[in-house]
């Protein structure tokens, strides 16, 4: 009797599991057609990192434009005051520029107590800042990859132990973390890059999950992973695309408006340009040689340097 009573119970909690299932997929078709509302940002302080040039400068560009407080930091001080020079002369929201080396941990949060005084608590942290040699593999020094790991990988690491515990005690803030579809695919010449973006993507996976369960579900923290495609932002220097009219570098603009709406609407990941999350999710259900003839015909990535 107790066997049988216990064998309806895990029948009842499967067929739950079942519709739960269902519910969300039904909604998830319906989020693709009919898009999330864009969340406003104007009153939030947004934190970036590597705003110097490249997607950090657009991206800071465009959030002062939503009427956010822009926190930007770069190792380079001349190009980040640049940037906030750009900002303060539209006059639309306020801006701040500080020096700060992300790969160092002591100077993350000396920086980072520094904005909490000066500015106050970051609400929206994008870590944007990363490098990108290319070599074969067995060209790179032990500099260089120790390098990628301290300012691709390590410094979320850091950014986020001094940044999340002001979200979490407020129970409000968006990480958002740009990976790259390097980070989704292996690809030659960009090995220590790839394993960086890899690690990018499986923090941020692990520790939305931990805040989940650690807080029963009730985290209000959203995170969002970005995967862009080659970005013309002069880290790509030797580019090779085939199909250069169907497959075009992004430019820096374009992938900062796809993240802002990404963060915006609270996506969980997102790539640049979008289609290419459904190709990567079509091309795992077929055999490793087919997808192997669709990378041989598509012929892209990057050439190493020489």
């Amino acid at each position: 009797m107790v066997k049988a009573y216990n064998g309806a119970l895990i029948l009842a909690d499967i067929l739950l599991l079942i519709l739960k299932i269902l519910y969300y997929i039904c909604e998830s078709v319906y989020k693709f057609f009919v898009p999330a509302e864009e969340k406003s940002v104007a009153g939030e302080i947004v934190l970036i990192t590597g705003t110097g040039h490249g997607i950090g400068k657009e991206l800071a560009l465009r959030y002062a434009s939503l009427g956010a407080t822009v926190v930007c930091w770069d190792v380079n001080q001349e190009s980040n005051e640049e940037t906030v020079n750009e900002i303060k002369k539209t006059g639309t929201a306020a801006a701040y520029a500080y020096q700060c080396d992300v790969s160092n941990r002591e100077e993350v949060f000396s920086v980072a107590e520094r904005v909490k005084q000066e500015v106050g608590n970051v609400t929206i942290l994008v870590n944007n800042a990363g490098i990108m040699p290319c070599h074969t593999f067995l060209d790179y020094t032990i500099d260089e990859i120790k390098r990628i790991f301290d300012i691709n990988v390590l410094a979320h690491f850091w950014i986020l132990q001094a940044f999340l515990p002001s979200m979490i005690e407020k129970n409000h803030g968006h990480v958002v973390a740009l990976s790259s579809l390097a980070g989704i695919n292996g690809f030659p010449n960009l090995v220590p890059y790839c394993a960086s973006k890899f690690a990018v993507r499986g923090l941020m996976e692990a520790i939305s999950e931990e805040l989940r369960t650690s807080s029963k579900g009730k985290s209000l923290i959203k995170f969002t992973t970005i995967y862009p495609y080659m970005v013309d932002t002069g880290l790509c220097k030797k580019p090779k695309i085939k199909f250069p009219s169907a497959m075009p570098l992004v430019s820096p603009g374009q992938a900062a408006s796809r993240i802002i709406q990404a963060q915006r609407c609270n996506y969980r990941e997102k790539t640049v340009p979008p289609f290419w999350l459904l190709c990567n999710l079509i091309s795992r259900f077929l055999p490793d040689d087919a997808l192997r003839c669709i990378i041989d015909f598509c012929d892209s990535g990057v050439e190493a340097d020489s």
